[in-house]
């Protein structure tokens, strides 16, 4: 075959964007330099829940899991020298995407380029934030409604953008199954091509249904995984002819974007996750027909922490080296007739097309949220089970846990640390920016934006009038909160005790022995506080106390210190579980302690569970924290004894 007819690669990005959008410039500027051909931009927690860097929620979660960007100025800085007519740039932003993308408009047009020319995507799904991320902001029908919004924006304006990319990454991080994942995501599809579908001319519909895009996860069963990219393709290409009545095979093309899977990276022996990383770009490469458009893989100390820039370096080259150094590219598709994938393709499109049945008789993806969500717990309990059980392997982890150190690990923990001093600085900025505008064109453009909101009007036009008066973030959400409300989303925890006691009599006996000492229940508390929308750690945790027989309160995500203490006192908790995954467990913690201290509640033992570095645990343990856990502490059963012991009487009274 000649060199001519080689296929051209996949974009290659990282995904990328901490502290502030100065520091993520250079950093975008040296990863393009190093042959990165796309942007992934990765906003902080306070960006994606439509909150300013000083509001009260944002302390701690200011540029830690990605860049903050409060205002049309902060955007402006982020895509400094960078032309972005030439880029192909995708956000993971989803409550605040409409706004998000007007601010990357606005900021191209003081560019000076061709706004229509513009190429990139926004994640902009909604329905995955209520199962698995939770960084929505209002219910599910006006979240659809404003997603309609952008698409129908981009199709007139800015054709070449995908206005929304359906993600079943998260669900597969939430512990979907493959089916699941296949059903729940395209569930999510038809959702969104119904709401748009009135809104353009029949003949324009299939070009719209092309732009839609999907991002997926690829896990370590690389063969399954690699199967079920053909099931999607397929699948999609089916409710796309039949559903939706779509001609032309090319606006049938199902596009999609991928991260391998982060849940399978460890924190024990984390040089193996380099490993993982490469299988799990096989399942998204190796099929022709099935390859992803863009790939950006996680790195190898991601179950620790921020990677630095040579750590996301190094999983670029990965792909480089597959693309450019490998044949890969020059054949066809390399299991077309393979009859064992062609069986393992049926059967989870059977699988996908049961549980999409399903999803259609309660009424699609919107109404069947909290259904949605419950199974997504079920099956990550199912899987932590297997892996607890050692009937899933994971090696370092429950099999060959013996090894050598890391060398990658020394000097400064093989990781990045935000500065605490990014906080403040942020904050003085947006002070700046707030006090240099013109407060009048600010209330005129906050009004239309309302205006258009509360009368159903698509509201990106007012978006990007707002942008360029210098509205801010936070007040562009509190519109929107304001005209359709907050929500709160199921938490997939069943109050009931469930059947699956298997292992647990003993667990049980000593729950029932102390709550008879204590004289009730023992009342456990599990509480996220900050903005940290991953819940799969407290659920679970949850679930498993639940079964053991304890009484449980799990309040969900998203709560102020202060929710968490009125609900220690209300509910007479024995024990107050902690969980934060997003970096910002010491201040929080030390915020919680102090409102317990004063609510006269210091006597009750407080647990954490997150991403937490040797350094900061001796600090937590410091500010009289009892126990702490990190992803390594994956027997539930070990952290149930210890709450028991916590909350004995007995137990205190012997120390």
């Amino acid at each position: 075959m000649s060199h001519s007819q080689k296929d051209r690669p996949w974009l290659i990005r990282t995904y990328a964007g901490h502290s502030t959008a100065e520091a993520s410039n250079a950093l975008y500027r040296s990863n393009l330099a190093k042959g990165q051909t796309g942007l992934s931009v990765a906003f902080d927690l306070p960006t994606q829940t439509g909150y300013d860097s000083d509001h009260v929620l944002s302390r701690g979660e200011v540029g830690k899991v990605g860049v903050p960007v409060s205002h049309l100025g902060d955007m402006r800085m982020l895509f400094r020298d960078i032309p972005l007519e030439q880029m192909n740039t995708s956000m993971t932003i989803n409550a605040t995407a409409p706004w998000l993308l007007a601010l990357y408009i606005a900021v191209a047009e003081e560019q000076g380029a061709d706004v229509s020319a513009l190429q990139g995507t926004v994640q902009n799904d909604l329905i995955k934030e209520y199962l698995s991320r939770g960084t929505y902001i209002c219910p599910p029908a006006p979240s659809l409604k404003m997603i309609a919004d952008v698409a129908e924006y981009c199709y007139s304006n800015v054709p070449k953008w995908n206005p929304m990319n359906v993600c079943s990454y998260h669900l597969q991080e939430a512990g979907a199954t493959p089916e699941q994942e296949l059903a729940f995501a395209l569930a999510t599809a038809t959702a969104v091509l119904d709401a748009l579908k009135p809104r353009v001319p029949a003949e324009d519909f299939p070009a719209l249904v092309g732009r839609i895009s999907f991002f997926v996860n690829a896990g370590i069963r690389f063969v399954t995984e690699m199967c079920k990219m053909r099931a999607f393709v397929d699948l999609w290409d089916e409710i796309c002819r039949d559903r939706y009545g779509v001609e032309d095979s090319k606006f049938r093309r199902f596009r999609y974007g991928v991260q391998v899977n982060s849940l399978g990276l460890t924190e024990q022996q984390p040089e193996n996750n380099v490993y993982r990383i490469l299988i799990e770009m096989l399942a998204v490469t190796l099929s022709k027909k099935a390859r992803a458009r863009a790939v950006q893989l996680p790195a190898w100390n991601e179950a620790l922490g921020l990677p630095r820039p040579w750590d996301q370096q190094w999983s670029m080259r990965m792909q480089q080296i597959l693309a450019y150094e490998t044949d890969l590219l020059e054949f066809d598709d390399l299991f077309d007739g393979n009859p064992a994938v062609d069986r393992k393709v049926e059967e989870l499109k059977e699988g996908a097309r049961a549980e999409l049945a399903h999803l259609d008789g309660l009424g699609g993806a919107i109404s069947a949220i909290d259904y949605m969500k419950g199974r997504l717990v079920e099956s990550n309990s199912e899987r932590l089970g297997r892996i607890e059980a050692g009937e899933t392997v994971v090696v370092g982890v429950n099999k060959w846990q013996q090894g050598e150190p890391s060398p990658l690990m020394t000097g400064d923990g093989g990781i990045m640390v935000v500065d605490p001093a990014v906080e403040a600085e942020q904050i003085a900025r947006l002070e700046e920016w707030r006090a240099g505008r013109d407060a009048q064109a600010v209330e005129r453009a906050l009004a239309d934006l309302r205006e258009a909101a509360a009368a159903g009007r698509n509201i990106m036009e007012p978006s990007i009038a707002a942008a360029k008066a210098g509205v801010t973030t936070g007040e562009w959400a509190a519109q929107m909160r304001a005209v359709h409300g907050e929500y709160r989303g199921p938490t997939g925890v069943a109050a009931g005790r469930s059947n699956k006691t298997e292992g647990l009599d003993d667990l049980r006996e000593a729950v029932d022995m102390v709550s008879d000492r204590l004289g009730r229940r023992l009342k456990f508390l599990v509480g996220k506080p900050g903005l940290d929308g991953h819940s799969n750690g407290a659920e679970q945790i949850a679930c498993r106390a639940r079964d053991c027989g304890m009484d449980i309160a799990y309040e969900g995500i998203r709560l102020t210190p202060a929710e968490i203490v009125a609900a220690a006192e209300r509910d007479r908790a024995h024990v107050v579980g902690l969980s934060i995954l997003s970096g910002s467990h010491i201040p929080l913690v030390e915020d919680l302690v102090s409102q317990m201290r004063e609510a006269g509640l210091g006597h009750i033992p407080i647990i954490v569970g997150g991403i937490i570095p040797e350094e900061d645990a001796a600090r937590l343990r410091e500010m009289g924290v009892s126990r702490i856990y990190t992803p390594k502490d994956f027997e539930l059963n070990m952290i149930m004894q210890d709450i028991v012991t916590l909350a004995d009487p007995a137990a205190v009274a012997a120390e």
